[in-house]
């Protein structure tokens, strides 16, 4: 067996994903993504299996955390190591539970300039997906064991059913017009009519996607 870190990618339609807008208590309004995190007892494109059993202790430990008052952030990007950048900070997990043989979770989209970016492109009609990033031993029939969930991140639509997600953040970092964005993004934390400038440049951000 081998201990490694462990990433496992769904797809929007993959993972059923909702969106929610919540109010808060200061009258503000929060933006949450719902649906299945990861799932267990099948073969995934990786060509690994995770027991349900797995999943199960794993989802029940980061429920515990939250609990616990332990803040659980995942990034828009999908690196491979278990490190949380804070700046791809983008959301927060919120709730991690178990239906049948999945692992379901829910996200808050926080005011980060990586969090407004994901607002922005959920408004304008872009589908994200999520990756789990964790750990555990893999045998050599793909079999996972001693499995740990560090966090869920959000990551782009691929654009073929097997491809793996480009991460938007390094995306957003390649991008010709990345400093427009990023600054926008961090005047939309404090300043609401920057949001307007923000979805005209995330837009232009996709379109660029597409050309490529």
């Amino acid at each position: 067996m081998a201990y490694l870190p462990l990433v496992e990618s769904l797809t929007y339609d993959q993972a059923k994903m909702k969106t929610q807008i919540v109010e808060n208590a200061t009258g503000g309004k929060d933006l949450y993504m719902e649906g299945i995190f990861i799932e267990g007892g099948v073969r995934n494109h990786n060509q690994r299996v995770y027991q349900v059993n797995e999943i199960a202790k794993a989802c029940s430990a980061i429920s515990e955390k939250i609990k616990n008052g332990y803040s659980v952030l995942g990034e828009a990007d999908h690196p491979d190591d278990l490190q949380v950048n804070l700046d791809r900070v983008s959301h927060m997990i919120t709730n991690m539970y178990m239906n049948e043989n999945t692992g379901i979770g829910k996200l808050k989209i926080l005011p980060t300039p990586m969090g407004k970016i994901v607002e922005t492109l959920l408004s304008s009609g872009v589908k994200l997906g999520v990756s789990s990033r964790g750990s555990g031993n893999v045998n050599e029939s793909g079999g996972v064991s001693d499995f740990e969930i560090v966090t869920v991140d959000i990551v782009a639509q691929p654009s073929a059913p097997n491809a793996y997600p480009k991460a938007i953040y390094e995306r957003v970092m390649h991008d010709r017009r990345r400093g427009a964005l990023w600054g926008v993004a961090e005047a939309s934390r404090y300043d609401n009519k920057a949001q307007k400038y923000l979805k005209e440049e995330v837009l232009r951000f996709i379109n660029n996607l597409n050309k490529n």
